[in-house]
């Protein structure tokens, strides 16, 4: 993997994660915060929507999409236990 590469899932799990951030109310972690979240979202989106058979988009916008669907299901998940 090349640095290019890197580059792009930053950018990527940041953009992803900031937009999780701001549609799940009290879900931002800051910037650093965002791309793990994002990063993590992009996993799981990655894992859970081919099992359930959703394909969004092609190219960059489909990753963006996905690590956002992803980073807001780690979101409502990190403030289910947050409130438990």
């Amino acid at each position: 993997m090349g640095i290019d590469s890197i580059i792009v899932w930053l950018l990527v799990g940041a953009i992803a994660g900031w937009l999780a951030g701001l549609l799940v109310r009290g879900g931002g972690f800051g910037l650093i915060g965002n791309i793990a979240i994002g990063i993590v979202g992009a996993v799981v989106a990655g894992w859970l929507l081919p099992f359930l058979g959703v394909n969004l988009g092609t190219g960059i916008f489909r990753a963006i999409i996905n690590a956002a669907i992803g980073a807001v299901i780690v979101l409502v998940l990190l403030a289910m236990i947050r409130r438990a």
